[in-house]
């Protein structure tokens, strides 16, 4: 089974975890795509979604959902979203498609966040794909060494800028043995907005499509 078949499959599942006439937090990246199709062919009701992105929002909309200023919901009762990687420990790496930052908000703000992956996604090392960091454009040079203090290769993602108007380093390398630790010192760094690490604030509910059914990991 293809790799769309399987998030459209983890899209569908994720369904019966939503409560009906609630307002909900919808993350970014290609199954959420399929996620936000499925929502409008399921006719669930709900009153409307926060959305992490522009991009997000554009879909949303397309398919007549009231999408929700950030600031005007307090407590969003779920949250869904996918990730670029995610280990057996549920920590996982988030932001390949730049939008980190409120992804990493609405994560904070959310009753429960639940993440759909497909199996592809699902690794033993997180340091395998690069951690995204967003960071203010004046810090270039300061973050730049501190990451290669660390042991990093930070490269800078070319030709983008945030929704925020920031930067973004795609950091290689990285030894993620203990990601909160590493989450927590790269969030003290001066000039940093948000790191693509989330493992202090991991999933509550994990699920992912595989070619055999829907894994779920709590």
């Amino acid at each position: 089974m293809k790799c769309n078949a399987l998030k459209k499959k983890v899209s569908l599942a994720v369904l019966d975890y939503i409560p009906s006439n609630s307002i909900i937090g919808i993350g970014s990246g290609t199954t959420i795509l399929h996620f936000v199709q499925m929502l409008y062919e399921s006719n669930k009701k709900i009153i409307g979604a926060i959305s992490s992105s522009f991009n997000t929002t554009v879909i949303l909309k397309k398919y007549g959902f009231k999408v929700y200023n950030i600031n005007t919901i307090s407590e969003p009762i779920i949250y869904i979203d996918s990730a670029d990687v995610v280990d057996q420990n549920m920590h996982m790496i988030k932001g390949g498609g730049g939008a980190l930052t409120k992804e990493k908000i609405l994560v904070a703000m959310c009753k429960k966040f639940i993440c759909i992956i497909d199996e592809t996604k699902l690794v033993n090392v997180l340091s395998e794909f690069p951690v995204p960091i967003e960071i203010i454009p004046n810090a270039y040079s300061y973050v730049y060494h501190q990451l290669k203090k660390m042991g990093g290769n930070p490269k800078y993602r070319k030709n983008y800028t945030t929704e925020n108007g920031n930067i973004i380093f795609d950091v290689h390398n990285l030894n993620l043995s203990d990601p909160i630790n590493i989450e927590n010192i790269l969030n003290s760094l001066v000039g940093v907005v948000t790191v693509g690490l989330f493992a202090n604030r991991k999933s509550d509910i994990l699920l992912i499509g595989t070619q055999s059914g829907i894994n779920v990991i709590q």
